[in-house]
Formats: structure tokens, sequence, C-alpha cells
């Protein structure tokens, strides 16, 4: 009650909110039992989303900012429900499950909110701001635990066990094998799902290091930019470092060509420097399928074909799945989604990304110019760049019990819907430059 006072008086603290849970505190939970659990982040989203369905009930808000993706995210949504609803004879519907399903529909439909909230430059850039700060807030947090004597760093997570998180012993390593290399978690649990989170972020950020105007001074840009980096190499995510660098390589290719050079130089170290082997070994065994990881991958896309076959227009929904020789659940966001909401889901998912850099180039031109909004407007496509390819080897981004992934997304989908759909306005409008 007296954060839905707060988010009343200032909805932008709501929005505070919401960023840092995800990056902070992603799994947190009440401490205390009220006869169900909500999570921080379910307080903060269901907040915002209350008092701004209040104000347009109430009419202090008569109208709702659109833009073109609007109509697609509500026809995915709508399709969700139909498979959740069609997918209930596979298996009970338990409290746990309906509040996860909510939460998807909650997070997916956050952009309708957003596309709403940030109708001028300010407001978008602000938010950008708490991304990044945020971002970098989880990455000290996740480094500094890296660095950690193991117990040590598995006794400070265990505190979080009064806030729901799992104890015994967090800790994470390549393989699951306390002799290779320690993974960076944070608090999001996962080394995989935080450098998805973190990978989508630093993309975000990399146009910040070359812009003549950056959001931050330059040595803070730096400082944020960097710490977000490092803690993406010592996730070991090979993903999330793909993803980076696609996302990197998309800003280099779309704007500042200059710097396709110097990314090949980067990656040629990369490959040569003795520190870096490690990886580069790594990347090579998954290319090759020679590690465990990667097996059970190729082991999980299989059966998803499999399950997908069988089920191809609206899948199996959310509770299950109907045949015991098949399991529900694949690293990849395209084959999770196509198994929860068949091949129609996964074509409405495409549709609402297709939409969303369908408007993104209609608006091009008018971020031609270096400045503060077209490197804002650049780094928020970069990110989603980044974390649609990370999605071929992970499913964080449609995964039901990672809400903190599900809901980054799309409240990256909505900033960058929002950055268009103000170019439009101003392309409309003839309005002034852009600041």
């Amino acid at each position: 009650l007296l954060g839905a006072y707060v988010v009343l008086r200032d909805i932008h603290i709501g929005f505070i909110g919401i960023v840092s849970v995800i990056c902070l505190l992603p799994f947190a939970t009440l401490p205390v039992d009220i006869g169900l659990t909500p999570t921080f982040l379910d307080l903060a989203l269901g907040s915002v989303v209350g008092i701004w369905l209040l104000r347009l009930v109430t009419g202090r808000q008569r109208t709702v900012a659109t833009a073109p993706i609007t109509i697609p995210v509500i026809l995915f949504l709508l399709i969700a429900v139909f498979s959740f609803i069609f997918g209930l004879q596979n298996g009970p519907l338990t409290p746990t499950l309906l509040r996860r399903f909510a939460e998807l529909l909650l997070s997916i439909g956050f952009v309708i909110v957003i596309v709403d909230y940030c109708h001028d430059w300010p407001r978008l850039n602000s938010l950008v701001k708490i991304l990044l700060l945020a971002g970098a807030g989880a990455s000290v947090i996740a480094i500094g635990l890296w660095l950690l004597p193991d117990q040590l760093a598995n006794d400070l997570l265990n505190m979080l066990q009064r806030l729901g998180y799992p104890g015994g012993w967090v800790i994470r390593y390549i393989e699951e094998n306390p002799d290779l290399s320690e993974r960076a978690i944070g608090t999001s649990v996962d080394p995989n799902s935080l450098g998805g989170l973190l990978l989508m972020i630093g993309a975000l950020g990399g146009p910040q290091l070359i812009t003549k105007r950056p959001l931050f001074s330059r040595w803070l840009t730096w400082g944020i930019v960097g710490s977000i980096f490092l803690a993406i190499l010592l996730t070991f995510s090979r993903a999330a470092m793909g993803g980076l660098a696609v996302g990197l390589a998309f800003v280099a290719v779309v704007r500042y060509r200059k710097l396709l050079p110097y990314m090949a130089g980067a990656g040629l170290l990369i490959l040569l420097l003795p520190v870096t082997q490690g990886y580069v070994a790594r990347a090579v065994a998954g290319l090759q399928g020679q590690d465990l990881a990667t097996q059970m991958r190729i082991g999980e896309y299989t059966d998803a074909l499999i399950l997908i076959g069988r089920y191809p227009l609206f899948g199996v929904g959310f509770a299950g799945s109907p045949d015991i020789d098949i399991y529900l659940g694949v690293a990849s966001l395209y084959l999770t989604i196509a198994q929860q909401m068949g091949l129609i889901g996964l074509l409405a998912f495409f549709v609402v990304v297709g939409t969303l850099f369908g408007y993104a180039y209609r608006q091009r031109h008018y971020f031609r110019a270096d400045t503060q909004a077209s490197a804002v407007w650049l780094g928020l496509h970069a990110a989603l760049v980044g974390g649609l390819v990370a999605g071929i080897l992970d499913h964080y981004l449609f995964n039901i019990d990672f809400h903190h992934a599900v809901t980054i997304f799309w409240f990256l989908v909505g900033l960058a819907a929002a950055s268009s759909h103000l170019a439009d306005q101003a392309s409309v409008e003839n309005s002034s430059p852009l600041p």
C-alpha cells in the first residue's frame, strides 16, 4: 500500500523500482506470508500498471499514446491466452502456474504502458539512464561475489533465503564442475540469466561510448559499460557473449562503420592472447558439439522439434507436455514459444519484432545526426538485436520461471517503440531539432 501511494504521487518512482528489482533482486519475494507469495517485481509492476489504469478510469488521463506495435502485441497476448487455456488439459491449474502466466501477460502488456508514458525525450532518457546504472550495479555485485572466496560468496548469497532465494550451495561453475572456472551469477541465480540481462544493457550502452553527447560524463560512461562487459565475460555465457558481439556489430554497421576494423582487431586479439584461450577453447568446443552443455542443447532441440511437429498450430500451452516421452522446455527462445504457443504464436512474435524494426527503419532519417537521442534510439535496438541472437541458445526471455528476464526484454521493446514514436511525432509536427 505504501508503495502504491508513492507511485500514485510519482509514477516515475515506480519505473525506478521495476528496473532496480530486475537488476538487483530479481527473485526476491515478500518475507512474510500473506496467503500468497508475490515477488518484489510483481508489486512494482502491479503498482505502476494499476496507477496507470486508475488514471484512465478516473479521467485524469483521457488519451493513450500508441505505436504500430500496439496491435501486434495485443494479438500476441490473445494467442498466449488461448494457448494457455487450450493447454490446461495437459496439466493441473496450480496457483503458481496461474500467477506466473499472469506475470508473463503483465510483462508483455507493459509495452503499451511504456509507449504511453514516454511522451518526451527527457522521460525516455531518464529510463535509459536508470537501466544503465542498475545494470552497472548488478555487474559490480556479480564481479565482487566472483572475486570473493567461494565459501564466503555462498554464505552471502544464502542470506537472501529470507527473501525467497534458493539456499544450499548456489555458486555455479562451468559444466557444474568445481575443478573448472567459477561463473558469475550475482543475485540472478543463473549465470546465463545474468549474461542475458547484461548483454542487452551492455549493447544499450555501447553507442554511449562513442557518441558526441552521452547521457553521462565520459568517464562515468566508460565505468558503467566497462563493468557490464567484464561481468558478462565472467558469466562464461557463450550466448551472452555472442549476443553482445552481434549487438555491437549492429551499432557499427548502422551508424559507426569506422569501428568495424577496430572490432575485427579486438576479435583477433581475443583469438590470440593467452589470457583468453579458455574462452576460445570453450567456444570452439561448443561449435563442435564436444562439451556437455552443447550436447544437452542438441538433445533438447531434437525433443522440441518432435513436440512442435505433433502440436504445430497452438502448441501445448504452459501447464506441461501431453506426452510422457517428450518434456516441455528447451534452451531456445524461439523453440520455447513454438512449444507453448505453436507456430502461430511464433509467427505472431516475429510480427511484433518485424513491426518494431520496420517502424524504426521508417524513422531512421530523423536519427541521422549524431545526437543524444540517436545514440539512445540505436542502443535500444542494438540491445534487442543482441537479445534476439542470444535467444537462439537461451530461453530466459520467454521462460515464466524467469519473470525478470521476460520483463527486461519487453521493457526494452517498449522503450525502442517509444523512441521511434517520438521521432514520428516530431516529424509530423515539424518540431525543433533533437536534444
